[in-house]
Parts: C-alpha cells; structure tokens; sequence
C-alpha cells in the first residue's frame, strides 16, 4: 500500500542557532515536528555505546549493563494493540542479537529501557534544554503518580518510575502505529543508526480509527481493511529519515509509526508541560468516559461507582483525576514559589518581562485554564482531596522539586546554574513571607483556580512587590 505523502518532509533545524524561546513557540506551542541537530556533542553514550564502524558497541553494553532485566518486544507478534512482550536481560538480548546472520533482521527490539533510574550514576547524556521543562518526570522523581496505596505496587504499570528510556534494535525492528503516551511530547535522539518515521497530524485522527472510533491501524504498510477503516485512503503523512546524533520532536497527538533501517541505539522521554497540558486532560476525560461507560452495568449495585471508575482509569491511562488534580496543585505551588522568590530577589517591576517570569506566568495560566475545565467533574465534589501549602512546603520532596525547577529555568532561560545550594533554597522557602499564601488549603478545582488568580494578582499586576 502507497502511503499519500503530499504532506512533505519533517523539518530539520540546527539547535544551536535557536534560542528556548524561539524553540517554545514555534514548535511546543505550534505543536509541529521538527529534527534537531547539533545537540550530542558533548553526550557520553555515543562514545561508550558505538563502535568504531557506527554500529552499537554491543560488548560494551552487555559487559557493563548485562544484568539489568528489560522489556523486549517481538516485532513479528502482534498482541491486542502492541507487539508482543516478554521480559530478558540485557545479555540475554544481545546474545540474540549476536547470533543473527548478517542477513538477517532482528524480531526483537529493547523498549521502555528505564536506564537512568536504574543507573543514575552514568550520565550518558544530558537532556536538551529544549526539552528540560520536563513536568512529568520532574515530578516522578518525587512522588508517585498514583498515590492510591491500596493498589500501588512498586514499578508496576501505574506507578511508573519514570519515561525516560533506552530503545537497541536491529535494522528491520519496528514499532506500530501509535500516539504517545498521556498525549505527552516526546523526544528521540538516534545515539547510532538511522530511523524512518511517518507522521499524521492529530486532525486526521478519525482517519485511521474504525466506524466506532474503537480500534486503529495497527500497521499503516499491511492491507488495510477498506470496510473496517473506510477513510484511511483520505489521510495525508509527513515523514522523514533520522540519522545518527539527530534528535526528533514528536509534538502531542500525532500518531506515528517507526522502522529502524539500521542497527539502532535511540534515547527517549516522554514528558508534558504548561503547552500540552490540554493534551493530557483532554485524553483522561475520553479515557473517562470510555471506562465509565464500559462498566455502566453495575452502577446501580455498586457501593462506589465512581471510585470504580476512577481506579480502572488508573490502570488504564496511567492516573486518574485525583492523581493529575494533586500533581496539578503540587506544580502551580512550586510556580507560585518560584514567581515569588522571582519577585523578591529583584530591585525593579521590570522583573516581570524577563524570560524566566513569562515563562512562570505562562505556566500558571495555563493549571489555571486546566483547574476551569475540571470544574465540570467529580473533582468538584468532595472526596478528601486537600493540599494546604503550608504543610506542602514543608515536604522534603517538594522542596526538592523547587529547587529543580528553579535549576531548570536558570538552565533553559540564562544559561546557567542557579547559584544558591538546596539547603539555602529550603530555608529560604520556609522564611519568605508569603502571607496568606501559606493557610491556603486547595480541596477543588475552583480552589486552585482561585488560588492561581489570587497569585498573579499580588504579584503581577500589583504595583507593589511583596
């Protein structure tokens, strides 16, 4: 089957010419793909993990990580929506790989590797400050995504320790038609290799689904079903060819289908922030709906519905409400503080038009926006959610949070590290005058969207700092 590829090809930038800003609004806010170049110069794992010839230094890896169990998948198994897959080590992996001939194509690929949780130690890279302001793994490196302790099992599907991830194919290995998970932003940075990518914008989603908007194609170069997916001849693709030391922006919502064309070591994160913040909560709430209505049935024996609903939507999406309405606070607490700590250290109003502070504010509009959207939930009731600031900034893992919000920003907005140590930052927080601030208890949705108003109220259209 011919794909129709009127679309053209995936813009290619060198990111040492454009600033976070330039990045931020041309792509993030643009939700547009983009292949980066330049970034890897400095990274350890293309000199560690490629030989001389370009391909993966397989000995390196199986000597230095071979004990470490991963997920591995079997490109030539289909189960359900994905492949199938099964668990190995990674010496167990590679020695299939080495027994492959020359003319054979690997089955197996590694996916979903979490190297730098398992091996914190080794920087093998360091994440490009266009995709620094990482919320999700931010936070997943100080709480659990799911904070439901009844269910919660170490590294299961719903507590995922993090989205950051190592992928070793062979030439041949593929991965399926998909969109990202949580409608998250992703980044991949081909380490050795080449991939072929192919693209459908998130306006031709309806394009690839069934009659019921149930199912997707599975494989965009098998035959597809005519009467099963009847408008798939209507869809128009980008596409392009990522090389070696190329990094490859997947915005929110577009769905994609890789192959590798060579042996393959690729880097990547998953990861959202204040621009596709719609993206995640406009998928729970179809994830909700889809869970609410498939256990309909037994609403009227069940003691509680809703907290049924919410659980599978756990299970299913990877949070629920309560989980993204907790993280949603816990983040604009943090923004407030930096804004605050912004608006302290500064002589003038004119602090407010840097970078740094347009990028909080921006960050707070938009909770603010998501909080007026899950008014119209079971969020807005009460079912013992309360966050008081006080008593959040006394957490230890959210002052560490601050701290590495402010690192980000330093990074991303001036280029550097911020000068002050944690413990000064922790101290600071606790003494900073913040007022009323500090007895705000946040129970709802309007809670926080009052909370966020009052905020940007005091501080940015205030003629008086605090």
């Amino acid at each position: 089957m011919g794909l129709n590829i009127v679309g053209g090809l995936v813009e290619k930038v060198n990111g040492n010419e454009m600033s976070y800003t330039s990045f931020a609004e041309k792509y993030l806010s643009n939700n547009k793909p983009v292949v980066i170049t330049g970034l890897m110069a400095d990274w350890r794992a293309p000199k560690d993990w490629v030989s001389d010839d370009g391909r993966p230094n397989l000995h390196f890896i199986s000597s230095t990580f071979g004990n470490s169990k991963v997920q591995v998948a079997d490109c030539g198994s289909r189960e359900f929506t994905d492949q199938k897959r099964f668990d190995m080590t990674v010496a167990e992996f590679i020695d299939h790989w080495l027994k492959l001939s020359s003319v054979e194509h690997g089955n197996l690929y590694l996916k979903d590797w979490h190297f730098v949780k398992e091996y914190p130690e080794y920087t093998a890279y360091t994440t490009p400050p266009f995709f620094r302001d990482d919320w999700l793994n931010l936070y997943l490196d100080h709480y659990h995504m799911h904070e439901d302790h009844d269910t919660y099992q170490k590294r299961d599907n719903i507590s995922c320790s993090d989205y950051r991830f190592v992928y070793m194919g062979a030439k041949g290995t593929w991965t399926p038609f998909h969109a990202d998970v949580f409608r998250s932003y992703s980044w991949s940075a081909n380490v050795c290799g080449k991939k072929q990518w192919y693209f459908l914008s998130p306006e031709q989603r309806h394009l690839v689904f069934d009659r019921n908007m149930k199912n997707s194609v599975y494989d965009i170069f098998e035959e597809v079903d005519d009467t099963k997916f009847p408008n798939f001849t209507k869809t128009i693709w980008l596409e392009c060819t990522q090389d070696q030391n190329e990094i490859i922006f997947v915005p929110s919502g577009w769905y994609h289908q890789v192959h590798n064309l060579e042996d393959t070591i690729s880097i990547n994160h998953n990861w959202f922030n204040a621009y596709n913040l719609s993206w995640v909560w406009d998928l729970m709430l179809r994830d909700y709906k889809e869970a609410r209505e498939y256990i309909e049935d037994v609403k009227d024996i069940c003691d509680d519905f809703e907290g049924l609903c919410q659980r599978n939507l756990a299970a299913n999406t990877g949070m629920n409400f309560y989980d993204f309405f907790n993280f949603m606070v816990r983040f604009s607490f943090a923004n407030i503080v930096q804004l605050c700590r912004l608006a302290k250290s500064s002589m003038t109003a004119e602090w407010r038009s840097s970078c740094t502070a347009q990028n909080l504010i921006f960050n707070l509009e938009s909770a603010k926006d998501i909080s007026i959207k899950m008014k119209l939930t079971c969020l807005s009731e009460n079912h013992n959610i309360s966050l008081d600031f006080g008593s959040v900034l006394e957490e230890p893992a959210f002052l560490e949070l601050c701290f590495q919000l402010e690192r980000t920003y330093a990074f991303i907005h001036d280029k550097h590290e911020p000068t002050g140590d944690k413990k000064f930052l922790m101290d600071e927080l606790l003494d900073m005058g913040l007022g009323k601030l500090l007895s705000t208890v946040v129970c709802s949705p309007e809670n926080l969207a009052t909370l966020i108003d009052d905020a940007l109220q005091n501080l940015v259209m205030s003629p008086n700092k605090i």
